[in-house]
């Protein structure tokens, strides 16, 4: 099992959703962020201030995939989220180990 983090441009998340729809995903997380990565040192050369830190707003998208899988996906996510500029977000693949879900049961 590997967890797929990718943390792309709010405006492209649907369309990443909508192609990952038909993947065999075990589970999905979204949530909305902001951070900086390289941009920042482009961002604060065009400020007053050296300290000043453009924290802009992105999505982490969370995915649980099979291993054998987990290439197929990230080609997916990269072929829709890659618009060329500055900022288009990263993606990391890390080892999942076991996971247990949570369910009610009524006795």
């Amino acid at each position: 099992m590997k967890q797929i983090i990718a943390i792309v441009k709010p405006f492209l998340v649907e369309k990443i959703l909508d192609h990952l729809r038909r993947a065999p995903l075990e589970a999905v997380e979204v949530a909305e962020v902001k951070g900086f990565g390289k941009q920042k040192s482009y961002l604060d050369h065009y400020t007053d201030s050296e300290y000043t830190h453009a924290f802009l707003p992105k999505v982490e998208i969370t995915l649980w995939v099979d291993d054998a899988r987990a290439d197929e996906v990230v080609s997916k996510v990269v072929e829709v989220a890659r618009t060329g500029r500055m900022g288009d977000g990263k993606i990391m693949v890390l080892p999942a180990e076991s996971y247990e879900r949570v369910i009610s049961i009524d006795p």
